[in-house]
């Protein structure tokens, strides 16, 4: 079991291996944007990872493509709407868009 931290509300929640990111933290009741339902295509549910980098799924080129058409974007970037839980490490994330 992996230990999620959503700042800045400091929300800790268990997720699972396989779990998706976005999934996770919307049963969570974390508000986060999310235009796209998902579908990588809007890029509103932009974050940072804080931590806990290495128990998240790679970038993958669609999600790169994605996030270049942001601005803010850095090296902690991540659309968790393609980011899936390895469990490998406890991970802590900043929401960047509110709904």
């Amino acid at each position: 079991m992996t230990t999620l931290t959503i700042m800045p509300s400091a929300t800790v929640m268990a997720v699972e291996e396989g779990d998706n990111l976005l999934a996770a933290m919307l049963a969570s009741g974390a508000r986060v944007g999310h235009k796209c339902d998902g579908g990588a295509a809007c890029g509103q549910c932009h974050l940072f990872v804080l931590e806990g980098r290495k128990g998240l799924s790679k970038t993958t080129r669609e999600e790169n493509e994605i996030l270049d058409t942001i601005v803010g974007v850095g090296s902690k970037s991540r659309l968790p709407c393609r980011v899936t839980i390895l469990g490998t490490e406890d991970v802590t994330v900043e929401v960047l868009s509110f709904v």
